[in-house]
């Protein structure tokens, strides 16, 4: 039977389309056969450290809009990484930053899927208990919402991918940046109960890759440098587990960390709209730029793809990883 040839013409044009893209973006053609594959993708954007209600965290928002316009597709889903919402959330539930902060910027025509929130350090000091109001937004049934945090921590499991959202606001690492006056932390007693849950999680069946996110990162070559309470306790177990990559935000920045010995991917994507940080040494095989900017993180074909975007909507950096930690710088 012969082909049709419309259906034809128009995969022809679809792969040149993907592969003029590919190359604007200065993608590797390992990257570029995968992006003119017929198999669908899994698109995730993240974003974090924005909540500053600024003209910066528009202008990401912006830019994080068109870019969905060029992939063509909504991205299923947003990432967000922490430090939702700086300073006071006045009226709480019916605050306006709700739609000022949050649904104007990150509007449902660009964004329609679910947007999986993880608390930050602000979102627990700025206002005591914001992090309640944030947990009690995503459970309200008065009102329908993409912002979806069902709990401090939490599992999404998709074909490609298992998320495990998690909670970094443990005592010590809030402490030596706030100080001691107001608590503005876990509980000792929910820090215990997310660590047996995580490690619950790691041992049981999961996606082909798993991705672990949470504000405050394990390894940094930013301002906050390394979290060593994190780097101890959560470490280990993503190498003993196989975790592909750690995902978070607090250094206002785009980071790409490998760790010689270590098969765990570290990204840092704090570029959302709060000040951003300048950086001194790095560490090889370290990627940062100290810009506004997001995250494309796509699964296709057993591979991940991350691209870091700055805020005028071009990508500065590009790596690929495959099932067995196999990565490679595409950009």
């Amino acid at each position: 039977m012969l082909p049709d040839p419309s259906m034809t013409r128009r995969r022809a044009l679809k792969t040149l389309f993907c592969s003029s893209v590919a190359m604007k973006l200065n993608l590797s053609s390992v990257a570029m056969a995968e992006e003119t594959t017929g198999a669908p993708s899994l698109d995730f954007l993240a974003v974090g450290d924005f909540g500053s209600g600024d003209e910066k965290q528009k202008a990401v928002g912006r830019a994080m809009a068109r870019y969905v316009e060029g992939m063509g597709k909504s991205p299923d889903g947003l990432l967000m990484l922490g430090d939702n919402f700086y300073g006071s959330m006045r009226g709480g539930l019916k605050s306006e930053r709700w739609q000022t902060g949050f649904s104007n910027i990150y509007p449902s025509k660009n964004f329609p899927n679910p947007c999986w929130a993880v608390l930050g350090n602000h979102d627990y000091h700025d206002e005591p208990g914001n992090e309640k109001v944030q947990l009690g937004y995503a459970a309200s049934r008065d009102h329908k919402t993409r912002w979806t945090m069902p709990g401090k921590y939490y599992r999404v499991d998709r074909p490609q991918v298992t998320l495990l959202m998690i909670d970094t606001n443990w005592e010590s690492i809030n402490r030596r940046v706030h100080g001691d006056k107001t608590p503005c932390w876990m509980t000792a007693q929910e820090q215990a109960d997310q660590q047996a849950w995580l490690e619950k999680q790691l041992a049981s069946p999961r996606a082909p890759f798993t991705v672990v996110l949470g504000h405050h990162p394990l390894y940094s070559d930013s301002a906050h440098k390394d979290t060593p309470e994190l780097v101890e306790g959560l470490g280990p177990l993503f190498e003993k587990s196989g975790v592909h990559l750690y995902l978070g935000g607090h250094d206002h920045d785009l980071q790409h960390l490998e760790l010689d010995g270590l098969k765990t991917s570290f990204v840092i994507s704090g570029g959302g709209g709060a000040r951003v940080y300048g950086h001194e040494k790095v560490r090889k095989n370290t990627f940062i730029q100290d810009v506004y900017g997001f995250s494309h993180l796509s699964f296709r074909n057993q591979r991940l793809l991350l691209r870091h975007v700055d805020a005028n909507g071009k990508m500065v950096h590009a790596f690929s990883k495959g099932v067995n930690h196999d990565w490679k710088v595409e950009a």
